[in-house]
C-alpha cells in the first residue's frame, strides 16, 4: 500500500525517451556547418562535436525553429537586430548615435555592453535575464571598428561622431533594421547615395583655358568634398592633369581671406608656379623656399597661394601651424605614407579649412600607407588607434575589405588614361634581352656563388632577419654587374658590356627614325656611362638626376622639349619619377629594372601623357641569366616579394625565404 508523500517533498516527474526522435534531432542537427556526429559516443560522452566558430550561425538557426540552447548552465541568445538613433549638433559638426541591440523574447543591450564586449575581443555578453548573448562575427567585422571610433558622452549613453566621421557612421545606420535620424543626417545620406552621380562642374572666369570633360567632373568631385566637409585623394593616372584641377577649383576659392598651401618636392614647386601663371593668372602665388623666404606668417597671408617643399613644411611646422590656412594640398602625397615619420607628423599639425591630397600611387607597398594619408585628410575620422590599425592593417576578411571600400569611396577619385582619353595614343611595352660574353659571365658566376656561400653562412648563424643588410648588398652588386663593371669598380668604366651595347644598337634606330627617346636607371654612376658614349658619338642630350637645382630642372626640360636638336634625355629614377612632362619622346628605355611596378609606370608616363602625338614605345633591358631576369620570372607567382626586395625605401619583405635566395643567387 502507497503512503501518501510528505508535503515538503517534491513531486517527480518522469519523461520517457524518444531514441528514435532523438536520433533524427540528432541527424537534423548534424546538416548544420561545423557540426558532426561523434563517432562513439558513449566513450566520448557527446553526441555530436560543434566548431565553435561556426556556433553564432548554429545558435541562430536552431532558435529560429524553435530550439532552446544553453551552455555551463546558461541560455544563449544569438544578436538578433538593432535599432540607432543619430542625432546631429552645429550642423553637422558633431552627430550622437544611441543603439540597441535586440536578442529576441524582449531582451536587449545598448552600446555600452557591446563596446565592454569589443575592447575585450570576445563576442559573448550577459543579458539581463541572465542569458548569454553572442554577437555575430558580421556585426563585430563591420561594426566593431566603427564603433570604436566614437567618443562617450560621459553617462554611457551615447556615442559622439564628428562631422568628418559620418561615412562610417552611414555604414552602421545602413545595416540597422531601425533607424531614427534628424533631418540633418537624412539630408547627409541622401547626397552620400547620390555621390556616384556628381557632375561636371565649370571653371570659374578667372580660369584661363579648357578643361576636359574628365577634369570639369573631377572638379565637380572636389566641390561635393567641400559640401560635406571631407578631406580626399586625387589618384587619377600620372599624366591626366590633376595639378590643373585643383588649380581650377582654388580658383574659385580666391576670395577666401585664408591663402591656400600646396606642398609638394622640391623639383615641382616651379611646375606648380607656371602652371598656375598659365591657368589661373590672377590668383598671387608664392614659392615659400630657400634662405630668403618668407619668415613671418603674416606675410605668407598676403597671397592667394603659397607653394612649399615637404622638407621646407618640415623646418618651418612651428611658424605654418600658426596660419589657418583655406586649403592644404600635398602633392605627391605618398612622401607621408609612413606616419611616423617627422614629414608625416609636420603635416598632420597644420591646420585646414579642407585638406587634398594628390597622388598617382596611393598606395605603394602596404594598405597602411593608405591609412596615414586619412588620418591627414580627415583628422577625428580614424581617431581610435585600434580602430585604424583594423581597417587598415591588411589582415582583413573579404567582409572588412568590401567595408572598407565603401568607407573611401567618397573620399578618392581614380581614373585611368584607358578610362577618360581614349582618344590617347597607345603604349607598347616590352622587354629586351641582352647577353653577357663569356668573360662577364664567368665573373658574374663568381660573384653570385661568392655571396651564396657567404649569406648561407650569416643566415645559419644569425637568421635571414639578421642577414637583411647583406642581402640587400648582394642583390645590388650582381645587378650593378649586369648593368655594366664600372658600376662595381670605377677603373673599369671605360669597358664594355653587353646591356650598354645593346642600348646603343637601339638609340642608333630611334635616332634613325628621327624620334626623341628616354633612358631611365636608378643608378647615376650608370648614366655618366652613357653620358660618356653620346658625347663620343656627338649625340646631343639632356641629363637630370638629384643633384640638379630646380632651375636647372626646368630649363633642361623645356630644350628637351622645344630643341629638335637635342634627341635623348638621360634621367635617374630620383629625380625622374614625378613632374616631368616629356611628350616630345615616344621612345623609353628602363636600364635597371624597378621592382616596384608602380615606379616603372611613373617613368613611362613621362612620355605618356596629355600631349603626346604618338604611340610610346617602353623597354626594359634585363640581362640574361641574372637576378634581373629571375626577378622577373618571380613577378607572376610571388608579386609581393618582387616588389618589396628593392622598394623605394630599400625595405626587405618580411616574407623572403631562405629558398627564394637561393633561386636569386644560383
Amino acid at each position: 500500500r502507497a503512503e501518501p508523500a510528505p508535503a515538503a517533498q517534491k513531486a517527480r516527474v518522469v519523461v520517457l525517451r524518444s531514441r528514435e526522435r532523438e536520433e533524427q534531432l540528432i541527424k537534423e542537427l548534424c546538416e548544420h556547418p561545423g557540426v558532426q556526429a561523434s563517432a562513439g559516443r558513449a566513450a566520448a560522452g557527446a553526441d555530436v562535436f560543434v566548431d565553435a566558430t561556426n556556433l553564432s550561425e548554429l545558435v541562430g538557426s536552431l532558435t529560429d525553429k524553435g530550439w532552446s540552447v544553453e551552455a555551463e548552465g546558461h541560455k544563449l541568445r544569438v544578436g538578433r537586430s538593432f535599432a540607432v538613433d543619430v542625432v546631429t549638433s552645429s550642423g553637422m559638426d558633431w552627430l550622437d548615435l544611441r543603439a540597441l541591440f535586440d536578442f529576441g523574447d524582449g531582451v536587449s543591450i545598448d552600446i555600452p555592453q557591446i563596446l565592454a564586449t569589443v575592447a575585450a575581443g570576445g563576442d559573448r555578453v550577459v543579458l539581463g535575464d541572465g542569458s548569454v548573448g553572442i554577437l555575430p562575427q558580421a556585426w563585430l567585422q563591420k561594426l566593431a571598428p566603427v564603433l570604436r571610433m566614437g567618443e562617450g558622452d560621459g553617462k554611457g549613453n551615447t556615442l559622439r561622431f564628428s562631422g568628418s566621421q559620418a561615412a562610417f557612421l552611414d555604414v552602421l545606420v545602413s545595416e540597422a533594421a531601425e533607424a531614427t535620424l534628424d533631418k540633418n543626417f537624412t539630408a547627409f545620406r541622401k547626397k552620400l547615395a547620390e555621390f556616384s552621380g556628381v557632375s561636371q562642374a565649370e571653371p570659374a572666369k578667372g580660369f584661363v583655358g579648357e578643361l576636359r570633360p574628365y577634369q570639369r567632373q573631377g572638379l565637380g568631385w572636389l566641390e561635393f568634398l567641400e559640401e560635406f566637409a571631407f578631406g580626399g585623394c586625387l589618384a587619377d593616372d600620372m599624366g591626366l592633369g590633376k595639378t590643373v584641377q585643383v588649380l581650377a577649383h582654388l580658383q574659385k576659392r580666391k576670395r577666401k581671406k585664408s591663402p591656400s598651401l600646396i606642398v609638394a618636392p622640391t623639383s615641382l614647386i616651379h611646375n606648380w608656379v607656371d602652371e598656375a601663371t598659365r591657368f589661373t593668372p590672377n590668383l598671387s602665388v608664392y614659392a615659400h623656399l630657400g634662405a630668403s623666404r618668407h619668415r613671418d606668417v603674416e606675410d605668407l597671408a598676403k597671397y592667394d597661394v603659397v607653394v612649399t617643399s615637404y622638407g621646407t613644411m618640415r623646418s618651418d611646422i612651428e611658424n605654418l601651424a600658426t596660419l589657418p590656412f583655406d586649403y592644404v594640398v600635398l602633392d605627391e602625397a605618398q612622401a607621408i605614407k609612413n606616419e611616423g615619420t617627422q614629414v608625416a607628423q609636420a603635416a598632420r599639425l597644420l591646420k585646414a579649412h579642407r585638406r587634398l591630397a594628390m597622388s598617382g600611387t596611393p598606395v605603394e607597398n602596404r594598405l597602411a600607407e593608405l591609412g596615414s594619408l586619412f588620418r591627414f585628410l580627415n583628422p577625428g575620422m580614424l581617431e581610435s588607434a585600434s580602430g585604424f590599425a583594423e581597417l587598415f592593417s591588411g589582415k582583413m576578411g573579404p567582409q572588412q575589405l568590401e567595408a572598407l571600400a565603401r568607407f573611401l569611396r567618397p573620399f578618392l577619385l581614380r581614373r585611368t588614361k584607358e578610362q577618360v582619353l581614349p582618344e590617347l595614343p597607345g603604349k607598347t611595352e616590352s622587354t629586351v634581352y641582352c647577353v653577357l660574353d663569356e668573360d662577364r659571365r664567368r665573373e658574374y658566376d663568381e660573384l653570385a656563388a661568392f655571396y651564396r656561400d657567404s649569406l648561407k653562412k650569416k643566415i645559419k648563424t644569425g637568421g635571414l632577419g639578421k642577414a637583411r643588410m647583406h642581402v640587400l648588398e648582394a642583390l645590388l652588386r650582381l645587378r650593378q654587374l649586369a648593368c655594366h663593371p664600372g658600376l662595381i669598380d670605377d677603373k673599369r668604366i671605360g669597358e664594355g658590356s653587353a646591356k650598354l651595347d645593346l642600348l646603343e644598337e637601339q638609340l642608333d634606330e630611334v635616332m634613325a627614325s628621327g624620334r626623341k627617346a628616354l633612358v631611365f636607371s636608378q643608378f647615376t654612376s650608370m648614366l655618366a656611362i652613357v653620358r660618356q658614349r653620346l658625347d663620343d658619338k656627338g649625340i646631343v642630350y639632356e641629363y637630370l638626376d638629384g643633384s640638379c637645382s630646380p632651375n636647372e630642372r626646368k630649363a633642361s626640360v623645356e630644350r628637351f622639349q622645344a630643341d629638335k636638336d637635342v634627341r635623348v634625355f638621360l634621367i635617374s629614377l630620383k629625380a625622374g619619377g614625378v613632374g616631368l612632362n616629356l611628350t616630345a619622346a615616344d621612345y623609353c628605355f628602363i636600364l635597371d629594372p624597378w621592382w616596384n611596378p608602380a615606379s616603372e609606370a611613373q617613368a613611362i608616363d613621362r612620355a605618356h601623357r596629355i600631349g603626346q602625338k604618338n604611340h610610346v614605345f617602353a623597354y626594359r633591358l634585363i640581362a640574361r641569366g641574372t637576378v634581373e631576369e629571375k626577378i622577373l620570372s618571380l613577378q607572376a607567382g610571388k608579386r609581393q616579394l618582387v616588389e618589396g626586395i628593392i622598394a623605394n625605401d630599400g625595405d626587405v619583405m618580411s616574407d623572403i625565404t631562405a629558398k627564394d635566395l637561393d633561386f636569386l643567387l644560383e
